[in-house]
């Protein structure tokens, strides 16, 4: 049994489904999912790089007629993909818990905003967990029409350096 009397195996399922339902874009890319996203939910999702804030990596806020995802943009550029994708994968979960106490983070926003649109500062452990697997669905499913990211990055360090094939 899992967290919240929702099993592992459940939860899998319920993901999977979630995945079947995302427009794949054909080469995969995180930014084009999140405007695939946004135009299958007629909803903008803007994406937001943000840096150093008080050790928050990711946040996805939802306004009345947009949502933002902020990312971490002192990183490389898979992990921004990643933190990225993880945020969106809460969006698609419809997750929420309680609202934000400040808005230290987004300093650009008025604080009167969003504290009545934020909706969630953290999750519970099932929340995260259904978030990564989630995630992780999506990569693996981009997987099967893209090289695997091993080999890929062989491949430009290779070129990169002139050598011949790794393999």
């Amino acid at each position: 049994m899992f967290d919240g009397g929702l099993s592992l195996r459940r939860l899998r399922r319920r993901c999977a489904a979630r995945v079947r339902e995302l427009p794949m874009p054909d080469p995969f890319d995180v930014r084009a999912l999140c405007a695939l996203v946004a135009g299958q939910r007629g909803r903008p999702i803007e994406l937001v790089p943000m840096t150093e804030r008080q050790g928050v990596l990711g946040l996805w806020v939802a306004t009345d007629d947009s949502d933002l995802i902020f990312y971490e943009e002192a990183t490389t550029l898979p992990h921004q993909d990643h933190i990225i994708l993880h945020e969106l994968c809460h969006l698609l979960c419809d997750h929420y818990a309680a609202p934000l106490p400040g808005a230290e983070l987004m300093p650009h926003l008025d604080p009167e905003m969003v504290r009545s649109v934020l909706g969630r500062t953290g999750y519970s452990a099932v929340e995260e967990q259904e978030a990564e697997l989630l995630a992780s669905l999506v990569l693996q499913q981009a997987g099967q029409s893209a090289p695997p990211p091993a080999e890929g990055l062989a491949h430009r360090i290779s070129d990169a350096l002139n050598w011949a094939d790794p393999r």
